[in-house]
């Protein structure tokens, strides 16, 4: 049987890495994010790599609760059985002490990363499938597990993916859900260019003299996860650069 993932935010980055490694892999794919021709794009390349597996694609803003809710309850039925559901779409606005903090990038992040989490699991959960394998993989960060200087909110709703994942484990216990937490570290993605409101150089400098994670090798720890045999469930996994050995430690080179 073919299983179907459902991720978030998968235009680019992360979840357009976790589309290409599970499409290789022979998963259907249920893909949503603001940027829809970012997705088709992704659709068309994919599909033609990948003839045998079956691609949806829809515009969603998790943000946007009755859009999440209305997105997902029109699902044609053929998508309504969903295996594996990657909440991937999060972002980090600013690098600021909290006094001087913008409350537009406060509540953006707030927004996706914890409300947005919570909108679109709240309207998947009931369509996964849980006689063969449901399994939810929340995103989270090493901000998640420690806080740093200027990272104030994002590390906070990155706390609270930590604590929602948990709970959530808890709730679905009965079920049969698995719930599992990934925390990267430093990952070369477009999360420092949207941090920095487009400032492509200061982005640039947060990898300076690192060899970062790549999406590609987020993508490859989730497989990893989510095809653990049916009584093992990873909790809680985080991965860093071998150059990394916290938020702010960093070897340069």
């Amino acid at each position: 049987m073919t299983k179907t993932v459902f991720i978030t935010g998968a235009s680019s980055g992360i979840g357009q890495a976790c589309a290409e490694v599970l499409a290789k892999e022979g998963y259907n794919l249920l893909l949503c994010a603001r940027r829809l021709n970012r997705l088709d794009e992704l659709k068309e390349k994919l599909s033609s790599a990948y003839p045998d597996i079956k691609i949806h694609t829809f515009e969603l803003d998790v943000r946007d609760s009755e859009q999440v809710q209305n997105q997902i309850d029109g699902l044609p039925q053929e998508w309504k059985k969903i295996h594996v559901l990657i909440n991937n779409a999060g972002l980090s606005q600013g690098l600021d002490p909290i006094q001087d903090g913008d409350i537009g990038d406060w509540d953006r992040m707030i927004d996706t990363n914890v409300k947005g989490l919570l909108y679109v699991s709240k309207a998947v959960i009931p369509l996964m499938e849980t006689e063969n394998g449901a399994h939810i993989v929340n995103l989270g960060s090493i901000a998640g597990k420690e806080v740093y200087p200027n990272g104030n909110v994002y590390c906070a709703t990155k706390h609270a993916v930590d604590a929602l994942t948990k709970a959530m484990r808890i709730d679905l216990l009965s079920r049969g859900i698995k719930v599992s937490s990934i925390d990267p570290g430093m990952v070369e993605t477009e999360f420092s260019q949207v941090r920095f409101h487009g400032d492509k150089e200061r982005a640039k400098n947060v990898y300076a003299g690192v060899q970062p994670l790549t999406g590609t090798d987020i993508a490859e720890t989730i497989l990893f996860v989510i095809t653990r045999p049916a009584h093992v469930n990873i909790n809680d996994l985080l991965i860093m650069p071998t150059a990394q050995a916290t938020g702010t430690i960093v070897n340069r080179k």
